[in-house]
C-alpha cells in the first residue's frame, strides 16, 4: 500500500504528534518496527507511551504526522483490519463464571479464520486448566487467558501493555518463555513494560520515549554500550597486595572498600588486558573476577531522568 514504509515493516511511524488542548502529548515520534520482532517500547508515566499506542491501536486520532500498521492507516480502522491485531491491556475482566475454553471459544467466534481453541490454549500453557472457571485462576494464569483471547484470532501484531505487573518472579519467567512463543509464530509484538529487565530479555530492539519524543532506540545491548555510565570491574585483592600495586598494574584509578576492589572505566577490554597480564605474571588469582556493564535501567534512568520506582508503583 502507498506509503505503508515496505512490506517488510508492520509498524511504520514519521512526525506523530498529538495534542490536548495546548498540551502536546507526542511530539514528532519516528517508528520503523520490522515484521516478527519484539519491539520494546519504554517510557515513564506522562511520556506520551499511552496516547502513542491508542492511536496505532486505532482508538485515538492523531494530530498531524504519517502511521501505517500493518500496511494500513489506524486513523481509518476496517473491521478486516482490526481482524489482524490483538491486544492484551494493561486491565482486562473476562467472565469469572466461564472456563477457559468457553472464553477462548467465544472470542473464537468473532473471528472468521481463527485458530483452533484447544492448540490456542496450549499455545498460552492453560492446557491443564482449559476446564477451569477464570474466577478460580490465579494472576499469571488470568493473564495467560486474556493472550489466549488476544490471539485466538490468529493476528499478524500483538499489542502487550504491561504483560506481567504483579507477578512473582517465576510467573513472569513463565509469561517471557509464552511471549517468545509468539515470536516463534511469526507474530510481531509491541512490548510495554516498566520491568527494564523484561525488555533486555524479550526485546529484539526498544524505544525510550520522553517528554512525547523518542530519545534512544536500538538494540538493549547497543543502547549499554552508549551509556556516559562507565562499566565497573571488581575482584577480591590478593592476599598481600597493596593499593598502589594494582593501581600501577591496571593504569586506572581503583577504589578497595574491604577485600573488594574495583574499577570504573570505559574501556574494560584494555584494562583487564592489563590487570590479567599482571596477575599471570606475579601469580596472583584475582577471585570473585565479573565486568557489571550499564543495565537497560541505567540507560533508561540517564536518558528520562525518572526516578526509581516499582512496576506496581509506576502504574498506580
Amino acid at each position: 500500500m502507498e506509503g505503508s514504509g515496505g512490506a517488510d515493516l508492520a509498524i511504520h511511524v514519521r512526525d506523530l504528534h498529538k495534542s490536548y488542548g495546548e498540551h502536546e502529548a507526542v511530539r514528532g515520534i519516528d517508528l520503523d518496527i520490522e515484521v516478527g520482532e519484539i519491539f520494546g517500547f519504554l517510557g515513564p508515566n506522562g511520556a506520551g507511551k499511552s496516547t502513542t499506542i491508542e492511536i496505532l491501536e486505532g482508538y485515538r486520532q492523531r494530530t498531524q504526522g504519517e502511521a501505517w500498521v500493518l500496511g494500513a492507516d489506524p486513523g481509518r480502522p476496517t473491521r478486516a483490519w482490526r481482524e489482524r491485531i490483538g491486544l492484551v491491556l494493561q486491565e482486562s475482566e473476562l467472565e469469572p463464571t466461564l472456563t477457559v475454553r468457553e472464553t477462548v471459544t467465544m472470542f473464537s467466534d468473532f473471528y472468521p479464520r481463527p485458530r483452533p481453541v484447544d492448540e490456542t490454549i496450549e499455545l498460552v500453557g492453560l492446557q491443564e486448566k482449559r476446564d477451569a472457571r477464570i474466577g478460580t485462576l490465579s494472576g499469571g494464569q488470568r493473564r495467560r487467558a486474556d493472550v489466549a483471547v488476544a490471539i485466538v484470532g490468529d493476528p499478524e501484531l500483538v499489542f502487550l501493555d504491561e504483560p506481567t505487573t504483579g507477578f512473582d518472579p517465576s510467573a513472569r519467567r513463565e509469561a517471557w518463555t509464552m511471549i517468545e512463543g509468539l515470536k516463534k509464530l511469526g507474530k510481531t509484538v509491541f512490548l510495554t513494560t516498566h520491568y527494564m529487565d523484561e525488555a533486555q530479555h524479550l526485546a529484539d530492539r526498544v524505544a525510550i520515549l520522553a517528554a512525547g519524543k523518542v530519545v534512544a532506540r536500538g538494540r538493549p545491548d547497543e543502547l549499554d554500550a552508549g551509556a556516559e555510565q562507565a562499566t565497573v570491574i571488581r575482584f577480591r585483592v590478593p592476599s598481600g597486595v597493596t593499593d598502589e600495586q594494582l593501581r600501577s598494574a591496571a593504569q586506572s584509578a581503583v577504589a578497595i572498600a574491604g577485600s573488594e576492589a574495583s574499577i570504573q572505566c570505559r574501556d574494560a577490554q584494555d584494562v583487564l588486558y592489563r590487570l590479567l597480564g599482571w596477575a599471570e605474571r606475579e601469580g596472583r588469582r584475582l577471585e570473585a573476577l565479573e565486568v557489571q556493564r550499564p543495565s537497560l535501567e541505567d540507560v533508561f534512568l540517564q536518558l528520562t531522568g525518572a526516578a526509581r520506582t516499582t512496576p506496581e508503583e509506576a502504574a498506580a
